[in-house]
């Protein structure tokens, strides 16, 4: 019965050819597989220059996404311009606002070299410069000057002194006055020995000489400023004759870079304090190290240089920041802890990847930067402004962590957000600045067509990263293999998955296990060893819920008839393995106006779409069989032994088709399981999962035995999606278990009970004796029972 909805074995998988991987086809290079629509419209962000054109990568791990956006950006980016290289110098005028610089591409580090070799200059150049003969001479004279005019002063005080009798001493600066007696002066004991008279006259001299020597020293003050001003002056042309050569060749080097020449004209005023301060002769005596003064001036003057790049790496920078947090984005200042105190100055302004990628391309995780905290809100405000200003997040909180303010940098950054389909609606939802900044969505689709052209860049794919990671090659089996692989993870005969590392994953996988047989190469039963291999890590669940089916444990029937009883096919999706697993589902019908009770949804075990497909068996209900009748049923459906939260509506089919064999009383024969979906109208529709769910049913009948009786039915729709293993496609070929396809509930009621469904003619019945006719009478007379009840009660009140 109904012969020709049994699928042949041809059907149950995909047959490819050795002639589909043709050289000329593997020869080429593709890069990622398929996705075209997401490649053009990452060539259309990346070719858009105006603001806001940042693109947002959606799709979901392991379909490719960084690797095609890593790939396309780096190709893209050797033929642009290499973006400026950019340093923090220090602000003399005020250290705590560093001062940015700016730099064509490449000259960053060159720069700082030059500084460096300033200083070395300086370093020879001070204190010798200080030391020459002329700098002497020039100074000897101004301090002969300064002393003739003070000798002079002091000579005139001596002759008056000595017409008093009185001698003049001088002790360094020091005057001090003696009584003269017979041209010998008195010490202090012969002193007291004079007359009192003689004193007295003594004491009035001095005085007077005292006084006298105040009129002649009283432009002495003014003197010694003369003096200074004169030795600084002196030290100031010498500093500027020496380093005029120092800088010239380097103002010559910059002389169109303005930034530079700015800050080479601050180096160089600042000079005279330093040198003045630390490298003069006098200071020299105070032990200062020749290292230590060299640290003190690349502290002061050598230039920070943030991003520079490289000469050999031309083009504009590509950069994947794996981890963005606030600091490795925007930039951080470090500090040095000075007797318990943190100090910092605009050598430890340190860059993030923004400066990094300043110019270029910023590869960003859409998940990761909205965990950390400060990161989303400082990227939109650095890509409105078109500037990176390195702060410190916390500030806004009112913890004052930062000492520095560096002068911002102007911000030319193409920014690529990679994220799930589930992240972006979320920030489409909830951020009204995200599509105004993101404005292209480069969309990555799970599925990739199974064209010739897509075949070639998998096998392409398959064969390169194979050899890149050392792996045996692949051999011409083991490629149709792995696209049968594919196609099964993609659940479709017709689509290769998109998610192409688990491919790779198994490559990596049967590499061992060759390399453990010493197989040169890569073939079909590496392949098939390591998905085994990989299925019996993960299978502890499956095979527990096996053997509790076997053991009687869980009541699973495959064979005989049972009245409101039928095999439901479920998937189970734990961690990284998913399997298929059968499940009794049971429903008891009695007169009454309840109507149909989810025991699920009733005990919250059942998710909203569960619910939907059993409520849908109201309106097929009501649609098919209570036309000229009301509907008055009380049935009760329920997935026995289930203890967990059940969704989908895949179970629809066999709730209806359960529901009918209790309605009817008509027995279901056990040795069948099913799947699908349906409306109220009775058709069936597709559903995931359909190869684990048949092989999850198919283990149960082969641990028991195969009788040849047993069957799948699943949706005429889900052909296209069957990939099932080769023990399956066996016992189909053998005669031992069947797949049947039903695309409406009739098929499938014909099927399950071994009668004949029955189609309504044109007046609305069913012909007698048939699976629907019992269906209508059966209602029909709960109907009746019903409305005999309601007059019962209507005339006993």
């Amino acid at each position: 019965m109904l012969e020709h909805l049994k699928l042949p074995p041809s059907a149950l998988k995909l047959a490819l050819d050795l002639c589909e991987l043709t050289p000329a086809q593997i020869s080429r290079d593709h890069g990622i597989v398929g996705q075209t629509r997401a490649q053009a419209a990452l060539a259309f962000g990346v070719a858009m220059k105006a603001p806001g054109y940042n693109i947002f990568v959606m799709g979901e791990p392991g379909t490719g996404r960084l690797s095609m956006v890593s790939h396309y950006l780096t190709g893209h980016a050797e033929r642009q311009e290499s973006p400026l290289s950019y340093a923090y110098v220090d602000n003399f005028e005020n250290s705590r606002e560093p001062v940015a610089v700016e730099l064509p591409s490449g000259e960053g580090h060159a720069f700082s070299k030059d500084i460096e070799k300033l200083i070395d200059n300086i370093l020879a150049t001070f204190p010798a410069a200080f030391e020459s003969p002329s700098y002497q001479q020039k100074k000897t004279a101004i301090e002969r000057r300064f002393n003739q005019r003070y000798n002079a002063a002091i000579d005139l005080v001596d002759t008056k002194a000595r017409a008093m009798s009185v001698a003049l001493y001088r002790d360094s600066d020091t005057i001090t006055f003696l009584p003269i007696r017979n041209d010998k002066a008195l010490d202090e004991e012969q002193f007291t020995l004079l007359p009192q008279d003689e004193r007295d006259a003594f004491h009035q001299h001095t005085e007077e000489l005292e006084e006298y020597l105040g009129d002649v020293l009283l432009e002495l003050p003014q003197w010694r400023r003369t003096l200074v001003e004169e030795l600084r002056q002196l030290d100031t042309d010498t500093i500027k004759l020496a380093l005029e050569p120092l800088f010239a060749a380097l103002n010559e080097k910059y002389q169109n870079v303005d930034d530079v020449i700015t800050y080479l004209a601050e180096v160089e005023k600042n000079l005279g304090n330093t040198i003045s301060d630390f490298l003069m002769p006098s200071r020299n005596q105070e032990s200062r190290e020749s290292l230590a003064k060299r640290s003190m001036l690349t502290e002061q003057y050598l230039p920070n240089i943030l991003v520079d790049c490289k000469h050999d790496t031309a083009g504009a920078p590509v950069i994947y920041e794996p981890h963005p947090i606030y600091q490795n984005l925007f930039g951080r200042i470090e500090y040095l802890s000075d007797q318990g105190t943190l100090v910092t100055n605009y050598r430890r302004i340190c860059p993030g990847s923004l400066h990094r990628a300043n110019g270029g391309y910023l590869i960003l995780d859409a998940e990761k930067i909205l965990t950390y905290p400060f990161v989303w809100e400082g990227l939109k405000r650095a890509l409105q402004a078109g500037k990176i200003e390195i702060e410190s997040p916390y500030s806004e909180l009112g913890i004052n962590t930062i000492t520095l303010k560096p002068e911002v940098i102007p911000l030319n950054v193409k920014v690529i957000l990679v994220g799930s389909r589930d992240i972006y609606y979320l920030l489409e939802e909830m951020d009204s600045e995200f599509n105004e900044m993101f404005r292209v969505l480069a969309d990555f689709d799970d599925h990739i067509k199974r064209t010739p052209d897509h075949i070639a860049q998998f096998t392409q794919l398959m064969i390169t990263q194979a050899r890149d990671s050392g792996a045996r090659p692949l051999t011409d089996a083991a490629l149709l293999r792995l696209i049968e692989h594919s196609c099964r993870l993609a659940e479709n005969q017709n689509r290769l998955s998109a998610h192409v590392n688990l491919c790779l994953e198994i490559i990596a996988e049967a590499n061992l296990l060759a390399g453990q047989t010493k197989a040169a190469s890569i073939d079909k039963t590496e392949i098939e060893l390591a998905l085994s291999a990989r299925e019996q890590r993960n299978g502890r669940i499956s095979e527990a819920i096996l053997e509790e089916m076997l053991d009687g444990t869980i009541l699973i029937d495959t064979q005989g008839e049972a009245v409101g009883k039928v095999n439901g096919l479920t998937v189970m999706d734990i961690g990284g393995s998913s399997f298929g697993a059968p499940a009794r589902i049971t429903t008891t019908v009695h007169p009454g106006s309840r109507g149909i009770v989810d025991i699920e949804r009733e005990v919250e075990l059942g998710q909203p779409i569960h619910s939907k497909g059993v409520m849908i068996l109201s309106g097929y209900l009501g649609h098919c069989y209570a036309q000229q009748f009301p509907l008055a049923i009380s049935a009760s459906i329920a997935m026995e032994q289930s203890y967990g939260h059940i969704d989908g509506d895949s179970a629809s089919l066999a709730e209806l088709c359960c529901l009918i064999s209790a309605l009817t009383r008509i027995p279901i024969q056990q040795g069948f399981a099913l799947t699908g979906s349906i409306n109220q109208y009775g058709e069936v529709q597709a559903i995931g999962g359909i190869n684990e769910k048949i092989e999850g049913f198919f283990s149960l009948c082969a641990a028991r035995g195969l009788t040849g009786k047993q069957a799948v039915i699943i949706p005429t729709s889900n052909k296209p999606n069957l990939m099932l293993k080769q023990d399956v496609i066996e016992a189909v070929e053998q005669g031992l278990f069947a797949i049947y396809t039903v695309s409406n509930v009739d098929e499938t009621l014909t099927l399950l009970m071994g009668q004949d469904a029955g189609t309504m003619n044109a007046e609305g019945q069913y012909p007698e004796g048939s699976i629907n006719f019992k269906a209508v009478e059966r209602l029909k007379e709960i109907s009746d029972m019903s409305a005999d009840d309601d007059k019962e009660t209507e005339l006993g009140s």
